[in-house]
């Protein structure tokens, strides 16, 4: 069974066709790369994927269970976690609270602040092993504040497997990023693969070609071509809508 269907999936705004019936189908364990150009309908494709918008038409088949019309808590307790553009994180808190509080969220634990939450091991001990994940334990004590940019994304990658999620919906996780900050998620995603399904928007064609065992390449929310890296690059269509924009991928 596929982990993710997404059929005919169609948002209007006004006039503006934003996804015009896209269809995708995910695998478990592969990445699966959306590009295309800005305004492409990469965002809005992602949002509904998460429950953010809704379609006016088609649906998304999660593990078999239709989640077309759920909200996105019913998404994420389903096994579908999303990270942001901008990351959403606490600066104030340490790095094991921000992953404790999404633990204990996912969990619906109430917020019992007469009780240290540090204290409850079936909140820390997932904690300590999402961060693991994405190597930042040795991290775990340091205030969420004097994170680089690209740690703390890493860090919001922590907080979603925390929750337990099976798919994860990364967009344009390496906005904003250095080079070397771009390595170093590119390394972590490579480490994730296969054991997550992840749906990966992002313009650096040189992690999207790095990471992804499908491509799909949406212009004006339409996609014009679906298929493995090497499919995509060779792709003439896709070359003039689209990557001959780019620096040719190495």
């Amino acid at each position: 069974m596929s982990r993710l269907e997404v059929r005919g999936l169609v948002k209007r705004f006004g006039g503006l066709l934003a996804t015009d019936h896209v269809s995708l189908t995910l695998e478990p364990g592969e990445i699966h790369a959306v590009i295309g150009p800005n305004g492409a309908g990469k965002t809005t494709l992602i949002n509904q994927l998460s429950g953010d918008l809704l379609p006016d038409e088609g649906r998304i088949v999660f593990e078999g269970r239709d989640l077309t019309r759920e909200p996105p808590h019913v998404r994420a307790l389903a096994g579908l976690g999303r990270s942001y553009q901008i990351t959403s994180v606490f600066p104030e808190f340490t790095v094991l609270q921000n992953v404790v509080l999404a633990v204990q969220s996912h969990a619906g634990h109430s917020f019992r602040f007469w009780r240290p939450v540090l204290d409850e091991e079936a909140l820390v001990r997932p904690a300590h092993e999402a961060l693991a994940q994405v190597d930042m334990d040795a991290l775990a004590a340091r205030r969420v504040g004097t994170l680089s940019h690209g740690q703390r994304r890493q860090l919001e990658i922590a907080m979603t497997l925390a929750t337990g999620a099976k798919l994860l919906l990364l967009d344009e996780p390496m906005a904003g990023m250095s080079h070397v900050e771009s390595e170093a998620v590119v390394e972590l995603l490579r480490k994730l693969k296969g054991r997550y399904t992840v749906l990966l928007v992002e313009h650096d064609m040189d992690a999207v070609f790095a990471l992804a065992d499908r491509i799909t390449v949406l212009v004006y929310g339409q996609p014009i071509a679906s298929g493995t890296p090497d499919e995509i690059r060779a792709s003439r269509e896709v070359r003039e809508a689209y990557l001959g924009e780019q620096e040719e991928p190495v």
